[in-house]
């Protein structure tokens, strides 16, 4: 997925590609314990993905907080 569709994304969107992305990346690493993976690429691919949500996260929210009045 690239960042671009990943910053088009509503919050609840990045939510549950956040979870999800997660949850299989427990599957991949549980797999790694116990077999052999047949893409080992995956679990490296998946880690970037969960960096890359929680930065447009933190991206966005930083941008909420900035155009909203303090008072």
């Amino acid at each position: 997925m690239k960042t671009a569709e990943l910053r088009e994304m509503s919050d609840e969107q990045l939510d549950l590609t956040l979870k999800e992305t997660e949850h299989n990346l427990f599957r991949l690493r549980m797999q790694a314990q116990t077999e052999r993976l047949d893409a080992p690429s995956e679990l490296r691919r998946h880690r970037r993905l969960i960096a890359q949500i929680k930065t447009i996260q933190t991206q966005k929210a930083k941008a909420t907080a900035g155009t909203s009045p303090t008072h």
